[in-house]
Order: structure tokens, then sequence, then C-alpha cells
């Protein structure tokens, strides 16, 4: 077999790939879901009060903010170096 393990099936790529932003996305929803309820949620009940209602929303906003911040300066510096270290995204 001509240059076995040397290219991967595309789709095979293409799912583990799509795999991975999965787990990356499922990631992140779960950080943001801990450091905004550490920082918003002082008394749990049965309702939220507006108070925190409104510190959920801009918490999730800035962390949204934050995020997107991250990768375009990754993606900055893929691009000014041509290449992209695999262990920045981890």
């Amino acid at each position: 077999m001509e240059g076995k393990g040397a290219t991967a099936d595309p789709q095979l790529q293409h799912f583990i790939e799509i795999e991975s932003q999965k787990q990356r996305f499922q990631q992140l929803v779960h950080q943001m879901t801990e450091v905004c309820w550490e920082k918003c949620m002082d008394k749990p009940g049965p309702k939220l009060d507006s108070r925190t209602e409104m510190c959920f929303v801009n918490c999730v906003e800035r962390f949204i903010d934050t995020s997107q911040f991250i990768l375009n300066r990754l993606e900055q510096t893929q691009k000014s170096k041509g290449g992209f270290s695999e262990t920045m995204l981890d």
C-alpha cells in the first residue's frame, strides 16, 4: 500500500475536525457557565432576580467577546508567523 499513514482519508479528517470543534465548544460553554455562575449567583432560588439575570447576560457577553478577541489574536499570530502551533490551542 503506497503512502500508508502519510495521507489520511479526507472524510475521516473532516469528521475528526468537526468532533474536535464540538469538544472545544462544549469546553468553552462549560467554562463560561462555571465562571458566570460563580460571579453572578449569590443565592439560588426558584427565579432569577433582574440583577442576577443582567449579571449573567453581561458575563456571557464579556466571555464571548474575550474568546473572540483571543481567537483573532491567534489568527493574526498564525498569519504573521506563517504557521500555527497546535500547542497554542491546548
